[in-house]
C-alpha cells in the first residue's frame, strides 16, 4: 500500500541529497570555487534565495477551511489538519498502526431494513453509530484513508417511522485522529443533531430527537471542515415512514440502497498505492473518483428476477456534484423526487432519469421486464471512467415481444 508513496519521498530526498553533493563537488574546482569567493555574488545569491522563499509563500496551499466562519474551521486532536496531504504524512505514518485495513469499504446494496427499527420497552427508539477512520481500496492497489459510519461507505441505511423518539448514540473510535458527527437531515434542531455529537477519539454522546416528517434523507458528518469529511465517505441514509399507512409505500420484490460519493486525491486518476486527500481538488470540485456505495465495483452486488419489481433509495453524499442517476435500459415507473413521501408530494411518472442534489435523495421504482445486466450510472457519463456505475443482475426467460434480436437473412 505505502511502496509507491515511499518511492515519491525517497525520490525527493535522494534528489536534494544528490544537488547538495553536486554544489560540494563543483566547489572543488578552482576556477568554480574562485568565482563563488567574489563578493559581489554573495547579495545575488540572497536575493534569489529571498524570492524562493518568497515564492514558496506566495504559493502556500491553504487548508479548505480557511474563508469559512470561525467556529467552523477544521479542528483536530493533536493539531492534525481535517486532510492528508505530505505535510501531514509524519503524522499519518506515526498513527497508521492503529488504523484498521477494512476489505471491502463498499456497503452492501442489498443491506435495506425491511421494516422501521422497533422502538425499546420506554417506546424509545435506540440507534448507535461509530465514527472510525479505517483505511481501505477505492479500486485494486488504490488506497485512502476513509472516515467512515460502521466502517462501510456508506453508513448503514436507518430506519424509523415519523412519531418515534429516537437516542442517536455515536461513539468515535479511540483510534480515529480527527472529531467526528453526525447531522441527520430527518432531524429538527441546530446542525441536525451535529452541536450535541461533537466527539473527540475515545468519547460517546447521545442525543434525542423526535421525527416530524416522513421522507428518505441523508445523515453525515457535520464537524468542521464538513467538506472534508464527507468527501473522506461519511454519509449515509435514513429512512421516516410515514405514521399513516395509507402514505406508505406499498411492498416491492426487490430494495437497495445505493449512495453516490466522491473521493478528492493527490496524482492522477488510477495512481497505485496510498492516495493522500488533495484540499485543492475538493475547492474546485473536482474529483478523481465518483462512485457508488464507497468504492469501484468489481461485481455485480445486486440480483433480481425477470417480473420482479424493484425499489431503489438514492443517495448523494456530494460534497460538489449533482448525481442525473440514470438505470440504462429502464425507465422509472415512479419517482418520488428528493426522497418525498407523506400527503401532497409530488410523484414523477415514466421519468428516464432522477436528479439527486448533493445531499439529497431519490426514491426510484421499476418492474424489470428482461434478463441482463442493467448499469447504473450517472448521466454525466464522463464520471463512468472515474467509477459512477453498478450493475443489477437481472436472471430468467427472455421476453422476445418486449426485447429480441432480428437476424439478418442473405
Amino acid at each position: 500500500m505505502f511502496t509507491y508513496l515511499l518511492f515519491e519521498i525517497a525520490s525527493w530526498v535522494i534528489g536534494l541529497v544528490a544537488l547538495t553533493l553536486l554544489f560540494l563537488h563543483l566547489a572543488k574546482h578552482t576556477a568554480i570555487s574562485t568565482f563563488i569567493k567574489r563578493p559581489g555574488i554573495y547579495i545575488p545569491t540572497a536575493i534569489l534565495v529571498l524570492t524562493l522563499f518568497a515564492g514558496l509563500i506566495a504559493n502556500r496551499t491553504y487548508p479548505p477551511d480557511f474563508a469559512m466562519p470561525a467556529f467552523m474551521r477544521s479542528h483536530a486532536p493533536g493539531g492534525v489538519s481535517a486532510a492528508l496531504p505530505f505535510g501531514k504524512i509524519v503524522q499519518f505514518f506515526l498513527n497508521k498502526d492503529n488504523f484498521e485495513t477494512v476489505a471491502d469499504i463498499g456497503a452492501d446494496p442489498n443491506a435495506v431494513p425491511r421494516e422501521p427499527q422497533s422502538p425499546d420497552t420506554d417506546g424509545v427508539v435506540r440507534i448507535s453509530l461509530t465514527a472510525q477512520e479505517v483505511v481501505s481500496e477505492i479500486a485494486p492497489g488504490i488506497y485512502f484513508n476513509f472516515w467512515t459510519y460502521n466502517k462501510q461507505i456508506p453508513g448503514p441505511m436507518l430506519r424509523v417511522k415519523e412519531g418515534d423518539t429516537i437516542e442517536v448514540a455515536l461513539t468515535n473510535d479511540k483510534t480515529s485522529l480527527h472529531n467526528h458527527s453526525v447531522d441527520l437531515h430527518a432531524v429538527t434542531g441546530p446542525g441536525g443533531g451535529a452541536t450535541l455529537t461533537n466527539v473527540a477519539p475515545g468519547e460517546t454522546k447521545i442525543f434525542r430527537w423526535k421525527a416530524l416528517n416522513p421522507g428518505l434523507y441523508i445523515y453525515h458528518c457535520a464537524t468542521p471542515n464538513v467538506s472534508s469529511h464527507n468527501s473522506h465517505g461519511q454519509y449515509g441514509l435514513i429512512m421516516v415512514d410515514p405514521k399513516d399507512e395509507k402514505l406508505a409505500l406499498p411492498k416491492v420484490d426487490k430494495e437497495f440502497y445505493v449512495t453516490q460519493g466522491e473521493y478528492y486525491t493527490i496524482g492522477q486518476l488510477g495512481k497505485k498505492g496510498l492516495v493522500p486527500f488533495d484540499s485543492e481538488a475538493l475547492l474546485d470540485g473536482i474529483p478523481n473518483y465518483v462512485v457508488f456505495n464507497g468504492r469501484v465495483e468489481n461485481m455485480p452486488r445486486m440480483h433480481a428476477k425477470v417480473g420482479d419489481r424493484i425499489r431503489m433509495y438514492v443517495g448523494n453524499g456530494g460534497v460538489n456534484l449533482i448525481s442525473s442517476f440514470h438505470v440504462i435500459g429502464e425507465i422509472f415507473d415512479n419517482v418520488h423526487p428528493n426522497g418525498a413521501i407523506g400527503e401532497g408530494s409530488a410523484i414523477e411518472k415514466n421519468t428516464q432519469t432522477a436528479l439527486v442534489l448533493p445531499g439529497g435523495s431519490s426514491i426510484v421504482e421499476f418492474t424489470v421486464d428482461v434478463p441482463g445486466k442493467f448499469l447504473l450510472v450517472d448521466h454525466a457519463l464522463a464520471r463512468m471512467n472515474k467509477g459512477a456505475w453498478a450493475v443489477l443482475e437481472v436472471s430468467g426467460s427472455e421476453q422476445k415481444d418486449i426485447f429480441s434480436n432480428i437476424e439478418n437473412k442473405p
